[in-house]
C-alpha cells in the first residue's frame, strides 16, 4: 500500500469553467458515508452539482469555488462557499456549501488545509462566522469540523409522513 501524499503537494485556487467537470465528478463523494434511510446518494449531491454550474457560469456572483490540484492539474478537493447573513443574527456570514476531498488524497490534510483556506478567505471578504450542515451520520465530517472548532448549534429533524 502506498503512502498517501502529503498536502504540500496541492495547490488551492480559485475555480474556473474549465474545472467543471473535475469538480462534477468530485461531488458524489459528498453521499460517501452511511447515508440515511429514504435518502438516494444522488439526493446528497445534485443540488450543489447544480449550484456549482451556476457559479461557474458566473451567475452566483456572492458565491465561489475553490479547488484543490495535484501537481499536474488533477483537481483533488474543493471548497464551494455562498456568502450571506447569519441565520439568526443577520449579521455578514459564509455557508460552507461543500468541502470534497477525492479518497485518494484523504488522509493527507487536505481536508484541514481546505477549511483554513475557506475560513481566511471569507474572513477577508467580512463574514463574521462560517456555517455548514452535516449529516449526523457522516462521522469523518463531523470529526474534522469538530477539529475546526465548529459548534453543533442547531439540529434538524424529520418524520416521515407515508
Amino acid at each position: 500500500m502506498s503512502t498517501p501524499p502529503s498536502h504540500t503537494q496541492f495547490t488551492i485556487r480559485g475555480a474556473s469553467k474549465e474545472d467543471e467537470s473535475q469538480i462534477l465528478t468530485l461531488l458524489p463523494y459528498l453521499a460517501d458515508f452511511d447515508i440515511p434511510i429514504r435518502r438516494s446518494s444522488a439526493d446528497l449531491w445534485s443540488g450543489d452539482a447544480d449550484l456549482a454550474k451556476t457559479i461557474l457560469s458566473g451567475k452566483a456572483p456572492s458565491s465561489f469555488i475553490d479547488v484543490a490540484e495535484r501537481d499536474g492539474g488533477t483537481v483533488v478537493g474543493l471548497i464551494m462557499v455562498s456568502l450571506r447573513e447569519e441565520l439568526l443574527s443577520h449579521a455578514p456570514s459564509a455557508h460552507l456549501e461543500a468541502i470534497v476531498v477525492a479518497p485518494n488524497a484523504r488522509g493527507t490534510g487536505l481536508g484541514k488545509r481546505l477549511m483554513m483556506h475557506c475560513e481566511d478567505k471569507v474572513r477577508q471578504q467580512g463574514a463574521s462566522s462560517l456555517t455548514l450542515h452535516v449529516f449526523s451520520r457522516n462521522a469523518r465530517a463531523r470529526a474534522l469540523y469538530a477539529s475546526e472548532g465548529f459548534d453543533e448549534e442547531l439540529v434538524r429533524a424529520i418524520k416521515w409522513l407515508d
